[in-house]
């Protein structure tokens, strides 16, 4: 048995999940994710409770258990609490603003960039070198953050880029250390 397939995924009050032929649905106070389940995963909702299991023990279905399981847990999570990712932008003269929904960021080039918003995630801008993004699907709010990091990713000598709030980048000594 999946060591996180078989655990029970406890639903907050706050939050309704609907099991209707394959997609479970749920609802909360941030918003409805949608959710197709794998054909040989089985879920089953009791009261506040979820439970996973599968049909046979071949090999993708044993690994699709526990993906199907954190899928479920990241839609519930989302919709009660939203996710949340903090970029920090480093060096000089690079500076964020809002646009609308969307972004314009000074990064270095002869242009500014923009960012286009995207449907179920928003923008919100500290001073000219923060953006929080926030959304309620784990896996969009993460992709966007990292489509955003890509733009000017943090460099290894001076560190000047975008980065989330927590990472260290290490820098390297340059080659005036190795003489």
């Amino acid at each position: 048995m999946s060591k996180i397939g078989k655990k029970i995924i406890t639903i907050p009050s706050q939050v309704i999940a609907t099991l209707v032929g394959d997609e479970l649905t749920t609802k909360g106070p941030k918003g409805e994710l949608k959710l197709t389940i794998l054909p040989n995963i089985v879920v089953k909702i009791d009261g506040n409770e979820i439970s996973l299991s599968r049909k046979n023990d071949e090999k993708q279905n044993r690994a699709n258990h526990g993906l199907m399981r954190s899928l479920i847990a990241n839609n519930i999570e989302g919709v009660a609490n939203a996710y949340k990712k903090t970029l920090k932008l480093i060096g000089t003269g690079y500076r964020v603003t809002s646009r609308g929904a969307g972004l314009s960021m000074t990064l270095g080039y002869s242009h500014t960039t923009e960012v286009v918003a995207v449907p179920g995630i928003t923008f919100k801008v500290e001073g000219n070198d923060t953006v929080n993004i926030e959304g309620i699907d784990k896996q969009l709010v993460g992709q966007v953050a990292a489509d955003i990091r890509s733009l000017r990713p943090p460099e290894p000598y001076l560190g000047k880029g975008i980065r989330y709030s927590d990472e260290i980048v290490k820098k390297k000594p340059g080659k005036a250390a190795a003489k």
